[in-house]
């Protein structure tokens, strides 16, 4: 299992791989919300999304491979080739047809090869599967894995620091890899620290499996949230129970109010983000969010395509 001593070896270990994002108030979400509300800006990561720090702990611990793959929605994908470039290892990407040009086009400027496998971040995996097989790859996978985790902890270390009084934290619901290693983090610090979990109404694995009570498949859909679609993975071991247990609540959101947070987070915000880390606000908007004390808002990442940021920005979804 992961420790906040793991955590903390890993915040020391990317140090200087990773940049410290800022927080800012959200004055209007703040009225809506009935308490202060912060932003956590992790959309200025150096690849555009919170994915860089579990990417850069893993490949750190690394020895001797071939080069690294993973099968990603995208924002790992990317932080992993930005990594292995960093180490001078080659880096193999497996990506679902559902991901979007602008994700592959991303992977493919670091010197990666983004492999475009199947309808589904399962079909992908398991090339990357294969490649770790058969050519000496390292798998490393976009959540379920421990340095992973570990990494993205550091995200809930470095927000107790910035917000010291934070009451609750509200995180983009995937895999469960950032949910898992913030959770740990921030309530091993502050045990009353309330986590919530938000996700999309279309496709969410980890709502589904919580649910049935075990892992189970989903079919994956087109949603404005694409950085949170793909399956937990039937034979997950860390973030599922992780998720189960730390996790205090969990909202799921329609298309719409996911476009209503990137328009409010652009509009009166002056943030671009992606539809995954717009859930936050959205889930404010929609009136499923309330502020009981402080609230942090993790805008995860920033990668949504320019055409239809848009888009939506027109009110169209």
């Amino acid at each position: 299992m992961v420790t906040l001593d793991d955590i903390h070896a890993a915040r020391d270990r990317i140090a200087g791989m990773v940049r410290e994002t800022p927080v800012k108030p959200a004055p209007g979400l703040s009225r809506l919300a009935g308490g202060p509300v912060w932003l956590k800006c992790e959309h200025r990561q150096e690849t555009g999304a919170f994915k860089l720090r579990g990417a850069a702990n893993a490949v750190a611990r690394l020895g001797d491979v071939a080069g690294v793959t993973t099968a990603s929605t995208g924002n790992h994908g990317r932080a992993l080739a930005h990594a292995a470039r960093a180490q001078g290892l080659a880096a193999v990407i497996c990506v679902s047809r559902l991901v979007p040009q602008n994700k592959l086009d991303a992977i493919a400027a670091l010197g990666a090869e983004a492999r475009v496998i199947g309808a589904s971040q399962d079909e992908a995996f398991e090339e990357a599967r294969r490649l770790q097989r058969e050519e000496g790859f390292a798998l490393i996978p976009p959540f379920d894995h421990a340095d992973v985790i570990a990494g993205q902890g550091t995200l809930g270390l470095e927000i107790l620091r910035q917000v010291p009084d934070a009451a609750a934290i509200a995180v983009p619901l995937s895999g469960g890899g950032l949910l898992a290693g913030v959770a740990l983090a921030a309530k091993s610090l502050n045990p009353a620290i309330r986590i919530i979990g938000i996700s999309m109404e279309r496709g969410a694995a980890m709502a589904a499996s919580l649910k049935a009570g075990r892992p189970v498949e989903v079919e994956e859909r087109q949603t404005l949230a694409d950085s949170l679609g793909g399956g937990i993975g039937m034979r997950n071991r860390l973030t599922y129970p992780m998720v189960r247990e730390l996790m205090d609540d969990l909202i799921l959101l329609t298309e719409e109010e996911i476009a209503a947070g990137i328009r409010h987070l652009a509009q009166q915000d002056g943030e671009t983000v992606e539809g995954a880390a717009a859930v936050g606000a959205g889930a404010i908007l929609a009136g499923k969010l309330r502020a009981d004390g402080p609230l942090v808002l993790i805008l995860s990442g920033a990668n949504i395509d320019p055409a239809r940021h848009a888009a939506i920005l027109r009110g169209q979804t």
